[in-house]
């Protein structure tokens, strides 16, 4: 299999747990689905085989004391841009199914979070922390109010 066809497969692969956490949050079969780590472990064996594939003697000393020229040598390849790429898709995905699960816990809107997430990563990690800050923030002061 091609560095370039498994990074568009992990692309697509991705989009219907979105998809399912975004049009559907409600749903059984989206809480269900969620619940599951069976796809981050799918990405993460796909990581595995893209970095297995990109370690060589310079890559290695090169991981071992981070340069930035290093990192961006190492992500200029094919195979690095890929690995780096599934490793975005991994985590913005798991972070993604945590503002989903606390949005369900705490009946927080999480839409705009998760679109940003899918997007942007941490745009959309933020966006939950203050969304649920903020929320958080009127409902303590809609029950100050309705104290009497």
């Amino acid at each position: 299999m091609t560095v370039s066809l498994l990074f568009d497969a992990a692309n697509l692969f991705v989009l219907p747990f979105w998809a399912l956490m975004i049009v559907a949050p409600n749903w059984k079969v989206t809480r269900r689905v969620m619940a599951s780590y069976l796809p981050f472990i799918a990405l993460a064996l796909v990581y595995l085989y893209l970095v297995a594939g990109s370690l060589n003697t310079e890559s290695l000393q090169a991981m071992s004391n981070p340069k930035l020229a290093d990192i961006a040598r190492f992500f200029g390849t094919e195979q690095g841009a890929a690995a780096g790429w599934v490793h975005y898709l991994v985590f913005d995905l798991f972070v993604g199914r945590w503002i989903y699960f606390e949005g369900q816990r705490t009946a927080v809107w999480t839409i705009h979070s998760l679109i940003l997430c899918l997007f942007f990563g941490p745009f959309g990690l933020l966006s939950h922390i203050l969304t649920a800050w903020v929320s958080q923030k009127g409902a303590l002061s809609a029950s100050a109010d309705a104290r009497p």
